[in-house]
């Protein structure tokens, strides 16, 4: 084995000029590589100062050091797992998170050294050669795309750092995309696409293109406008948890669930779980009156030009011409009227969740474009900076706004002793979902909703566990959603699935609680928060075989497992979670209460 690294070794020593130029294009510190045995594992001196210039994890978070795209992207290589100090071990040899992307796109000859080990067939350390490594960097040819970059951007108006920044990247890397000295992989094209509305075949891309969002003959003043909506949303996706922490500084420290940015109003997170069917839903179908719907005046600012003279007329046209997910359609939804998790009774009305976004989705803009400048120092620098907001008033009146909660539910699976529980964690596709995009949060969630519009199914769906039940068979299974293609109601007692759970509840063998109800400070979206405990039996044969890959995002574990292992439910998980991940709030309060009670929940 000496033997087979000191080959190694000098194999990557003669690669040493390749890497200087992958050093100079992509402002990485030297070296690249070093033996898994050596010093160089215990400390990367340049990790902080890579950490701060590209919003990173924080100082403290010593296993999760690298740039966020390549700890988004990392899991993704079998062959490949993280270790301590920023370090990717990899056949016997210690890599730099930082540079492991840089070198999958525009070192092919290296990484075909990495594969093969002499830049053709063969093995390393007498084991085959991963080829799924292969597909990752085959080479593209693409034409200079600086100049539409540089267009695009100024006639939108905007400076690079702020496209950067919206970007995810270095202000050094778009000034080096305009420039034309460098060439942007496919990945950034899309992100170049997306975040300044150029139509991709003018990035030399094709496939199924997005709508354009500006014709050839828009005025300047719509470009502009629209531009700068679109960039300041990225942003928002890109922000979220340090905007949520920092809107929950808006509201007194006493409505706030600790270690979350999620709010609560008196009597909605009761001192322990509630079991789900002691508490009570009553429906009113009859019409509701709202004070506030995100047309008014003060959500001008968040609202584009839709013509020279005219602003779209909410905000989810705005995000349906402008910045469209995969899954965007409004749906009749359950709305919170009254009631309290503590007194047992909820009631709701209806309403469509379009009527949640436009206050929602608004409010969080709103916040994002007064901080995209500058970061404020304490929240009451944004004192009259955001009339919007200061129009709701209080976060928790079902009257001033129709408050429409999503239901989020904390899985838990029980693990045979000694093995610790674990819980599902799930990553938000921003290209696929409207809210809480861009962020991890617990699995399954989703809008507390009918099945479909038909009338038949309002009652028949008017069910916290029978919507937790078509979430789970949707993102745990990846079962298609009903979607209102049939022509009854749903029978959920002859549904195996349902059957199945309903029956595991009866034997004790699957618990599932209410932990409470809150708002997240940064939207005001409401959730209703829930944790369900399996059986490792039970959990085994129903959902052992869990998608990694759904409608909305990424199933996701640690240490390259299987999705259905999910992460520890452990304090340190936990508390690194929310401490230093960006993490949807009701997920957060999940985890923050869940903890807090774990020994009624897993005794």
């Amino acid at each position: 084995m000496a033997e087979t690294r000191r080959e190694l070794r000098d194999r990557y020593t003669a690669l040493v000029p390749q890497l200087d130029k992958v050093a100079a294009a992509f402002d990485l510190p030297p070296p690249p590589f070093a033996p898994i045995d050596s010093d160089y594992l215990t400390e990367w001196p340049e990790r902080v100062a890579w950490q701060k210039n590209h919003h990173s994890a924080s100082d403290d978070s010593p296993d999760f050091p690298c740039p966020g795209v390549a700890r988004q992207h990392v899991g993704r290589f079998p062959g490949i797992f993280r270790g301590r100090s920023g370090v990717a071990r990899w056949e016997g040899l210690a890599l730099p998170l930082p540079w492991l992307l840089p070198i999958l796109c525009c070192c092919p000859d290296i990484c075909s050294t990495l594969v093969t080990g002499q830049g053709g067939g063969g093995d390393v350390d007498g084991k085959p050669a991963p080829r799924w490594l292969r597909r990752e960097i085959e080479p593209r040819h693409f034409r200079n795309v600086g100049d539409v970059v540089r267009e695009y951007r100024l006639a939108i108006g905007l400076n690079q750092a702020a496209v950067a920044s919206a970007m995810g990247v270095t202000q050094q890397f778009l000034s080096q995309v305009e420039t034309g000295v460098r060439n942007p992989d496919v990945e950034h094209r899309q992100s170049l696409a997306s975040v300044l509305g150029i139509p991709l075949e003018e990035l030399g891309m094709a496939g199924v293109q997005r709508r354009r969002s500006v014709s050839v003959a828009a005025p300047a003043a719509v470009v502009a406008s629209r531009g700068r909506w679109r960039v300041q949303r990225h942003w928002l996706n890109r922000h979220r948890a340090q905007l949520g922490r920092l809107a929950a500084q808006w509201y007194p420290s006493e409505d706030r669930v600790p270690r979350t940015s999620l709010i609560a109003a008196g009597g909605w997170v009761p001192t322990r779980p509630v079991d789900l069917h002691s508490v009570r839903l009553r429906l009113r179908e009859g019409p509701q009156s709202v004070q506030l719907a995100g047309t008014e005046a003060q959500t001008l600012a968040v609202r584009p030009l839709r013509t020279a003279d005219t602003t779209f007329d909410s905000y989810s046209a705005a995000v349906k011409h402008l910045d469209p997910p995969r899954l965007f359609e409004s749906r009749p939804s359950y709305r919170f009227l009254a009631g309290s998790i503590a007194a047992g009774v909820l009631d709701f009305g209806l309403a469509s969740y379009f009527d949640k976004l436009d206050v929602s989705e608004a409010l969080a803009h709103e916040m994002a474009a007064a901080c995209m400048e500058r970061w404020p120092d304490h929240v009451s620098e944004l004192e009259g900076r955001l009339p919007f907001r200061e129009l709701v008033g209080d976060p928790f009146d079902p009257a001033r706004r129709a408050v429409i909660p999503a239901i989020t539910t904390l899985t838990i699976r029980l693990r045979r002793y000694p093995a610790e529980p674990s819980f599902l964690l799930h990553w938000r596709d921003p290209a696929r979902v409207a809210t809480a995009a861009g962020v991890y949060d617990v699995i399954p969630a989703g809008e507390f909703q009918p099945s479909s519009v038909a009338l038949w199914d309002r009652r028949n769906d008017f069910s916290l566990w029978r919507n937790m039940v078509r979430e789970f068979a949707e993102e745990l299974l990846g079962l298609p959603e009903h979607d209102g293609s049939r022509s009854a109601a749903i029978d959920y007692e002859r549904w195996p699935l349902y059957q199945r759970l309903s029956a595991a509840r009866e034997e004790g063998k699957l618990r599932a609680h209410i932990l409470g109800f809150g708002v997240d400070a940064l939207t005001l979206a409401a959730t209703i928060l829930t944790v369900v405990v399996i059986d490792d039996d039970v959990f085994d044969e129903v959902f052992g075989s869990t998608v990694q890959f759904n409608d909305e995002g990424e199933v996701v574990a640690v240490e390259g497992g299987r999705a259905a292992d999910g992460v520890p439910f452990t304090a340190a998980a936990i508390q690194r979670l929310l401490e230093n991940e960006p993490v949807a709030a009701p997920g957060a309060a999940c985890l923050a209460l869940a903890w807090q009670h774990r020994d009624s929940l897993i005794s």
